[in-house]
């Protein structure tokens, strides 16, 4: 039933950790989701530098996903949007063409607080890489949930669990959040082909392993997946449809090598427009490294 258990990767952003789960050498993709980051969780006291914020960057051929567990970020980005994201919510932004954003923590760098967060990314499908930017927020009214023997559970974009959210996606897709008692049990249902479940924060046991904070599992398509809650725990759980290979380089997905060599043109070249209030801050594109060219997925 467990096809991989996947250990997030942990690195520093320059005042908060990142566990980067997807993509993994061994297995690239779950349905379309291409990136998987688990930020925090960490408390930050006020007054903390603004090294901690992301600067504005761009992105193209994917959907960027954030979801809150605790604190607050701010989003703005080149097509006007600027809205603050609190625990519950989904901002849901199309890169398409291009896009660009920033994300900062101007709330909790007053207050001091502490911020635990997912960001996905998910790839865009054939026939829809090039589409318009755009970026939509929606608010707990838009993502139904459930409560019963133990388990609470959110879904947070696309269809299952016999619930669809009022999220707009562009291929088939379930992510969903879900709270566990110990000693409570839930079923992932074998709705899609591809499935995973990544533990945030306590301990699970599914198909007689034990998964800690920090690990995905990923799933042989076909049955239901049992878990069972060891302690109290939060899971995200994603699935979906394949989309077929990616590129991905830097910020950059695409089916094409060459549209990302162009984006990557387009942004040394600074032809891709910023966030308004963002305008004066530029992420550079990264110096190459030496390791192996970008890979499909």
């Amino acid at each position: 039933m467990i096809e991989l258990v996947i250990d997030s990767r942990r690195r520093d952003l320059g005042g908060f950790e990142v566990g980067r789960v997807l993509p993994f050498a061994m297995h690239r993709m779950v349905g379309p989701f291409i990136f998987f980051d688990h930020m925090g969780p960490v408390d930050f006291a006020p007054g903390f530098p603004r090294t901690a914020d992301v600067r504005p960057h761009p992105h193209i051929g994917l959907s960027t996903v954030t979801y809150l567990f605790e604190g607050e970020i701010t989003h703005r980005d080149s097509v006007g949007s600027e809205i603050a994201i609190r625990p519950g919510e989904v901002n849901w932004m199309t890169a398409g063409r291009g896009i660009t954003h920033s994300e900062r923590f101007e709330t909790l760098r007053r207050t001091g607080g502490s911020m635990h967060a997912i960001q996905a990314w998910v790839a865009l499908p054939d026939g829809q890489e090039e589409i318009d930017p755009a970026f939509a927020h929606h608010g707990e009214g838009d993502l139904p949930t459930y409560q019963g023997d133990g388990l609470w559970a959110r879904l947070i974009a696309g269809k299952g669990f016999g619930a669809e959210a009022k999220v707009k996606t562009h291929s088939p897709m379930a992510y969903a959040h879900w709270r566990l008692d110990g000693g409570a049990r839930g079923g992932i249902p074998a709705e899609y082909p591809e499935r995973a479940a990544f533990v945030a924060s306590g301990e699970v046991e599914i198909d007689g392993r034990t998964l800690k904070a920090g690990q995905m599992a990923v799933f042989a398509p076909g049955e239901t997946v049992a878990v069972s809650g060891v302690v109290d725990s939060e899971l995200m759980i994603i699935a979906g449809e394949p989309i077929g290979p990616r590129f991905i380089d830097w910020n950059f997905v695409s089916s094409s090598k060459q549209r990302i060599e162009q984006a990557k043109a387009d942004w040394r070249a600074q032809r891709m427009k910023l966030p308004d209030l963002d305008h004066d801050e530029f992420t550079p594109l990264p110096e190459p490294r030496p390791e192996p060219p970008p890979t499909m997925s």
